[in-house]
């Protein structure tokens, strides 16, 4: 790209490439924007009906109604940020949601009492991160118990919070290994679960709070353990377990007798969803996936006609949201490829769902683009389980990008993506890989990609691009990477380690460095630490040097020479900007082309949705300049109005002229 292509791309100077006529060009503000409504939960009384929603400010806030009248409300005033996670207290009198500063993930919980609208900080601690471990029911009504690393902010303690005073008292001290807690029916923490020196899991247990802690199961790192819950009388634990098979399975653990009874499995997938109860402990059925899909299986052989039901009602995948405390009304989420998420009242007499609302109903009727599960093969045999995404109308020898998922111990799902969605409308095909290394396919696809940074997991990547172009879906001169933290981490590798692949790349909040990465991880990820070095590599060990110098593209960005584009927030804790700005800088200082957005306000990741659809605005006019594809008509000022984007453009140095012959 020449030096005035890249200043037009980037001052948003231009309108629009040429359009599709045939299909309607879908605006980002729909994809990318604040949902009209969202995330909703009933009250445990069943009379009232919560769920978020802009303010007049474009800021997501609580809303509440009684069910049957329209008289909902706001009852949060959340400045700027957005609330993303809430619920009901056990009285149904009161809110509790969470809220963090610009993005530093120290999360505060916050009470709001609907009757006042009063608002209280639970955690008021400053730079301590809270989270809810229980809320309690009956005669534990008015308590939850919270976490907080406020002792140590590498470990976090459990503190028993009582909503009627604000008082905080320490419960369960962390001895410094232990990384989740698990109470039981009478609120009382009675399992944990511990990283092990090795980097395995230990699973502890006491038989009441005063007593001492027994391991009752460890694993090395190659297994995968999670405690679920207790069962309602507290004589067994309910976990999700890889031990004697490849893929995790849900299993009851007599804990006097150490008996398992194993619950639903799959052999093909770990446990995906979870239905239990909404007051008593237990599970009543599990998801998996199936051929891409979301399946329920039963685990109380009571629902079975109940699964039957809803998989009648409804043609996408779904889960359960919400559920009232005497069970009769659950809130269901049904999340589509061709629609936007939408939410129904399931009457569990009659077997009927009322349609609530839809999150984003402008979308509705809109040319979305079917999300199809496909399988690749990589080169050592392995079976990727992957999902493509095409233009309305286009299958063949098209502009493609390759959309890589963050983690790297996460995973693609189906369903309604605004990102697959976004590029598929602008012209691309957009291609999703579960790359070895992601999350939910067993532990032999989970391990295959331990210390495999920058080699077979980014092979993976390459072998899914292979694929497209022999399929004849891409045209392998316009392949495009892009991809959030992990995913960032991969268009940095793309381009350093094969920079003939990919005509350009969009990183988001991507690591450059695992030296520096690893080592200003968050202070309360460091009982992690060896599962990390495990899985990716250690720095502190000689013998890693080599191979982390080679599998950070830092100390390969000489070699990239495609068009690079970089978001970051400023308050990232997990990856700091200075992954983002030590790369730009080695850029910078080869000539080579890259700009960076940085956003003062965000985290990992983009929360505010000003800043959100101006990143991703920049990143359409950028792809169109490297891919060709469509562009929406983008403001003159520079930035999308509110966001607080502050860019820096690095051009390619010119090649120096030959120098002239000499005269003779």
């Amino acid at each position: 790209m020449t030096l005035r292509a890249l200043l037009v791309v980037l001052s948003f100077s231009f309108t629009s490439f040429a359009q599709d006529a045939g299909v309607q060009l879908i605006p980002r503000d729909l994809l990318f924007g604040n949902p009209e409504r969202t995330r909703p939960q009933l009250s445990p009384d069943g009379t009232l009906l919560a769920w978020l929603a802009p303010d007049d400010k474009n800021v997501l806030q609580v809303w509440v109604k009684t069910l049957g009248k329209e008289d909902g409300a706001i009852v949060t005033a959340d400045k700027k940020r957005g609330i993303r996670q809430y619920w009901f207290t056990p009285d149904s009198k009161g809110v509790v949601y969470m809220q963090d500063g610009d993005g530093d993930e120290n999360f505060h919980a916050l009470h709001v009492e609907l009757a006042s609208k009063n608002v209280r900080d639970l955690t008021p601690f400053q730079g301590v991160r809270a989270a809810v471990v229980a809320v309690g029911h009956g005669k534990q009504a008015k308590e939850f118990l919270v976490t907080l690393n406020v002792r140590d902010r590498k470990h976090f303690d459990v503190y028993r919070l009582s909503l009627d005073t604000g008082a905080l008292v320490l419960d369960t001290e962390n001895p410094g290994d232990v990384n989740g807690w698990i109470a039981d029916a009478q609120l009382q923490v009675r399992a944990a679960v511990a990283s092990t020196k090795e980097g395995g899991t230990e699973v502890r247990v006491r038989d009441i709070v005063k007593a001492p802690w027994k391991p009752v199961i460890t694993v090395g790192l190659e297994e995968q353990l999670d405690v679920v819950d207790f069962t309602e009388d507290g004589k067994a634990l309910i976990i999700q377990s890889s031990i004697n098979s490849d893929t995790a399975r849900l299993i009851e653990k007599n804990l006097k007798s150490g008996a398992e009874r194993p619950l639903a499995g799959s052999d093909t997938s770990d446990v995906l969803g979870l239905i239990g109860y909404p007051v008593r402990h237990g599970v009543r059925a599990a998801a998996f996936d199936v051929g891409g899909r979301s399946a329920w299986t039963p685990v109380e052989p009571s629902m079975k006609s109940e699964l039957e039901a809803l998989k009648a009602a409804f043609t996408g995948d779904w889960s359960v949201a919400s559920m009232d405390d005497a069970d009769s009304k659950w809130i269901i989420a049904e999340t589509r490829d061709l629609g936007p998420t939408r939410f129904f009242v399931w009457d569990r007499k009659t077997k009927k769902a009322e349609l609530l609302f839809s999150a984003q109903p402008k979308l509705e009727g809109l040319p979305l683009a079917n999300m199809t599960p496909v399988s690749i093969t990589a080169r050592d045999g392995l079976v990727l389980p992957s999902y493509l995404t095409l233009p309305v109308g286009k299958t063949k020898n098209l502009p493609m990008v390759l959309l890589v998922h963050g983690g790297p111990w996460g995973r693609d799902t189906w369903g309604q993506n605004s990102s697959a969605q976004w590029l598929a409308n602008r012209g691309y095909a957009v291609l999703q890989v579960n790359f070895r290394a992601s999350s939910g396919f067993g532990k032999k696809f989970l391990n295959a990609g331990n210390r495999q940074w920058g080699l077979a997991m980014h092979d993976d990547l390459l072998d899914a691009v292979a694929w497209a172009v022999k399929e004849g879906i891409a045209d392998p001169k316009k392949v495009a990477i892009m991809g959030g933290s992990y995913g960032g981490y991969a268009t940095l590798a793309g381009l350093a380690f094969t920079p003939d692949t990919f005509a350009c790349g969009v990183d988001i909040v991507g690591p450059s460095n695992i030296f520096t990465l690893l080592s200003t991880i968050p202070p309360y990820w460091t009982s992690l630490k060896t599962m990390f070095t495990k899985r990716v590599g250690n720095p502190d060990d000689p013998a890693d040097k080599e191979f982390l110098t080679r599998a950070s593209p830092l100390f390969s960005a000489q070699k990239i020479k495609s068009p690079l584009l970089i978001g970051q927030g400023a308050n990232d804790p997990r990856v700091k900007p200075a992954e983002s700005e030590q790369v730009v800088s080695a850029m910078e200082k080869n000539g080579l082309p890259v700009t960076y957005v940085l956003y003062p306000d965000e985290g990992h990741g983009f929360a505010r949705p000003e800043n959100r659809i101006d990143f991703y605005a920049r990143s359409e006019a950028f792809l169109a300049s490297c891919l060709g594809g469509r562009v929406e008509a983008l403001p003159k000022e520079g930035k999308i109005a509110g966001s607080t984007a502050v860019v820096k453009v690095v051009a390619a140095k010119a090649a120096a002229a030959p120098a002239a012959p000499a005269k003779k």
